[in-house]
This record gives C-alpha cells, sequence and structure tokens, in this order.
C-alpha cells in the first residue's frame, strides 16, 4: 500500500474520462485500490476531512472510487453506473482534494441509484441519500471527467476553506 500524490487542479488528466476496469479481480487492479485507500487515510491524517477518492486523483485512469465513511465503513466501486436520480436537488459546498482550500457551490440530486462492481468482481447496487448520494456523485464524476468547479451555480460559486 503506496500514500500517493494526489493530482492537483491545473492537470488536464483530471478532465480525461477514465477507462472501464475489464477485471476488477486483477492484481494490478487490487494494487490501485490498496493506494486509493492508503492515499485517503494519510489525507485524512493530515488534513481532518475527506470521504472518498477516485483512481484519477493518483494519476490512474480506471473507473475506480473508494470511500470511507465516519463509521469506518469502505466501499470499492469499480465501473460505478449512476442509474437512477431523484428529481430533488439540494444545494452544498463542495471541496475536492485536487483543490484543496476552495470550495465551490453545486447542486446535487438528493438521492441516486448505482450499479458497481466489487473488488471480486461481484455486481451490486445500491441506493444513497443526501451527504452519500452527493459524495458518490463527486467520485463518479471524477471518472467521467468533471470537476466539481465545472458543475458550479454560477460564477461567484466559489469561496475559500
Amino acid at each position: 500500500m503506496a500514500v500517493r500524490t494526489i493530482v492537483r487542479l491545473g492537470n488536464p488528466l483530471l478532465w480525461t474520462a477514465s477507462l472501464r476496469v475489464p477485471d476488477p479481480t486483477r492484481e494490478e487492479t487490487q494494487q490501485v485500490v490498496r493506494d486509493l485507500d492508503s492515499t485517503l487515510a494519510a489525507f485524512r491524517a493530515e488534513t481532518g476531512w475527506g470521504r472518498g477518492i477516485s483512481a484519477v486523483q493518483i494519476g490512474e485512469l480506471q473507473r475506480i472510487s473508494f470511500v470511507r465513511l465516519a463509521a469506518g465503513e469502505t466501499f470499492v466501486f469499480i465501473n460505478p453506473e449512476i442509474v437512477d436520480r431523484s428529481r430533488e436537488t439540494f444545494e452544498l459546498w463542495d471541496d475536492c482534494f485536487s483543490f484543496p482550500g476552495l470550495m465551490v457551490r453545486v447542486a446535487r440530486n438528493c438521492r441516486v441509484a448505482v450499479r458497481y462492481e466489487d473488488q471480486m468482481g461481484v455486481r451490486r447496487e445500491i441506493e444513497a441519500e443526501d451527504s452519500l448520494s452527493e459524495l458518490l456523485q463527486h467520485e463518479f464524476d471524477h471518472l467521467d471527467g468533471i470537476l466539481a468547479i465545472d458543475r458550479r451555480i454560477d460564477d461567484r460559486s466559489f469561496k475559500i476553506r
């Protein structure tokens, strides 16, 4: 498990769509997951915040996101796909490891349904609401080369943490 350097705003990799993972059980994929876990843990230890990270943020253009919730529960999302969204949305100040200190006002769906594969290649589904819904939308946007700054409500939707 290696702590990897987080790709920062300005790097064109962040606006590049990630590639589908053909086999989640391959050792190369498992190594990326371990590195995401280590990198998230190190970032949280340093900053005191952070719940999720996507592979592109450590320089890997693979459709993988890693989430650790406050209760310690972890999720590995491989090839995730949002298959349903609520019409209802809410606004929040979003932040990102790739531009720490910058907050962006965005609107997110209150609920999402997601299909994905886990580390063993098992197809799964999850429904998420509120803060988990927002987090998954943020992380999966990364996999499509979309940043929170691209989803800003307007040109004045920025502030410093």
